[in-house]
């Protein structure tokens, strides 16, 4: 249990402490096997030229869980003194201070996580370069029970209005419970737009399907319908990366998927795991949508003229 072994990554050699210790049992999974921190390392090494164009220049905040998914877990936001002096950092504001957020550019500084029983990262919206200005846009689909049909309508919901305003969109699951909706924008307005057209989106689908759909933030209030959660859109808040994996059991992760296959029946938020999101990233299954993306003012007016 105290070996170390190397990977080479690039031009760097990362070190891999306690390679066979189990950090997901092989209990509860879909299918029952267990989970060393070497597979956590080789998936993520396999994932690396998927998972970093959706990570590079990004802040981070690091799931830890040093004992594995049945131990505790350390939310991690500044970098530790002890990380290599190679990897990227990013100061950026708090109210009251800064935060030295860890960015990950490269393939070892990944593997380097893994080793450090990082599970899952969380990435912010917007870049370090520019924290106020988000490029990304997130409908977080949180289902109310285990119904995931209606999770599955409600993405088709939220990408066919989408589509009406001619933004381009990715799905993906979450690993965990529901469905993110990516909309890639041009960066052009602060978070408070963004925030505020995520809102009204949310509310033109929540009043056009009012017994399938909410916004009320109080669980109390929701009832059996499907909450649209836009509270993701603010500074400094993150959300789960693509390909990143959860902190469940039997690994799952949280994996891109094309429109298409919303169709079938047998999709979850779980579908994927370390043993099969790489095949599912080589379909390339966000082909269609843009790297960089469009500015919200012609979508603004469009979504202004419905809402009348």
């Amino acid at each position: 249990m105290n070996s170390t072994r190397t990977v080479r990554a690039g031009h760097r050699t990362v070190e891999v402490h306690r390679p066979d210790k189990v950090l997901f049992p092989g209990d509860g999974g879909r299918d029952g096997k267990e989970y060393t921190k070497a597979d956590l390392v080789a998936y993520y090494r396999s994932a690396a030229p998927f998972m970093l164009p959706h990570l590079r220049g990004r802040p981070l905040m690091l799931e830890r869980h040093p004992d594995g998914v049945d131990g505790p877990r350390f939310m991690q936001k500044n970098t530790p003194e002890h990380y290599p002096e190679w990897i990227h950092r990013a100061e950026l504001p708090k109210e009251g201070g800064t935060v030295c957020h860890t960015v990950c550019d490269d393939t070892a500084t990944l593997l380097y996580l893994a080793d450090q029983a990082c599970l899952t990262l969380h990435r912010w919206l917007s870049r370090a370069d520019r924290p106020e200005r988000p490029d990304r846009i997130v409908f977080d689909l949180d289902p109310a029970d285990d119904d995931f049909g209606r999770v599955r309508e409600a993405a088709r919901l939220v990408g066919e209005l989408l589509d009406e305003l001619r933004l381009p969109s990715g799905l993906m699951t979450t690993g965990s419970r529901g469905l993110h909706v990516v909309v890639p924008v041009s960066g052009d307005h602060d978070f408070d737009e963004a925030r505020q057209f995520a809102r009204d989106v949310a509310d033109v689908l929540a009043a056009a399907h009012p017994d399938l759909l909410t916004t009320a933030a109080r669980k109390k209030d929701r009832g059996a319908r499907l909450y649209l959660d836009v509270q993701r859109n603010a500074y400094a808040q993150t959300a789960v990366a693509p390909f990143t994996v959860r902190a469940l059991p039997g690994a799952p992760v949280a994996t891109p998927l094309s429109w298409g296959q919303l169709d079938d029946p047998d999709l979850n938020a779980r579908r994927w795991t370390i043993a099969d999101a790489v095949d599912q990233a080589r379909t390339d299954p966000w082909a269609d949508v843009p790297s960089r993306g469009r500015s919200l003012g012609p979508a603004r007016r469009r979504l202004d003229g419905l809402r009348g």
